[in-house]
């Protein structure tokens, strides 16, 4: 069977025409992806291609998969150059960073559920633990968000010595600590609840108060305040 070119669509078929007379909601995935990509590849047509790219990942599928696809795997898809993979992990960045303006507005951190709302979408689809500290001031009011480390799948190494040197550096009154788990378990393991209790500990020495630490999981979170465990 002979491929079916773009240009060989019903007019009310093609994607860009689609939007046009029905609004973008309208469109499948793959065809909000196809508008993007432009063209497809001498054996799949945009469409094609682009409900290719949805079910690529092993694991997740959909667009969710973008956030997993990693720009080496992109390119490994056949009609997927250097070009058309930046511009599907744009796309990915771009909804990340959307999410997060739209909590932006609503963030307290003086409340867990505000800051894992916030946070949730930028973190929870990386495959290695990072830890933020996050700089307050007397307000309450963010400063900086300093990258503390990043570790492998399962293990991170995090120094109070550098939490309280970047916390000085900032004028920084309190803290609060948010990292991901990349299994999507947000529970917290041993090691998270004792480095917390010595950081705590420290800060209330220094008078630089550790607020919380907040783990994030897939669409979950753990404030180790809210369980009683900090």
């Amino acid at each position: 069977m002979e491929k079916l070119h773009i240009k060989d669509m019903a007019e009310e078929q093609k994607p860009c025409e689609k939007a046009i007379s029905e609004g973008m909601e309208r469109l499948s995935d793959a065809e909000l992806l196809a508008l993007i990509l432009r063209c497809g590849t001498s054996e799949m047509n945009v469409i094609q291609l682009s409900q290719y790219i949805l079910n690529s990942h092993p694991v997740y599928k959909g667009l969710a998969g973008l956030n997993y696809l990693s720009l080496p795997e992109l390119m490994k898809i056949s009609g997927i150059g250097k070009v058309k993979a930046c511009q599907i992990m744009a796309i990915a960045e771009v909804s990340r960073r959307m999410s997060m303006e739209t909590f932006k507005s609503t963030l307290v951190f003086n409340s867990p559920q505000s800051i894992a709302d916030y946070f949730m979408e930028s973190l929870r689809y990386l495959t290695k633990e990072r830890i933020y500290a996050l700089f307050l001031n007397a307000s309450n009011a963010l400063i900086r968000k300093e990258l503390l480390t990043e570790g492998t799948v399962n293990r991170s190494l995090i120094s109070p010595r550098e939490i309280f040197v970047e916390a000085l550096r900032y004028d920084a009154v309190s803290l609060v600590l948010i990292h991901n788990h990349p299994s999507g378990n947000p529970k917290p393991s041993r090691a998270d609840i004792s480095i917390s209790a010595n950081i705590k500990e420290i800060g209330n020495m220094l008078g630089i108060p550790l607020l919380d630490h907040i783990i994030l999981g897939d669409k979950c979170y753990v404030s180790l305040v809210e369980r009683g465990l900090l």
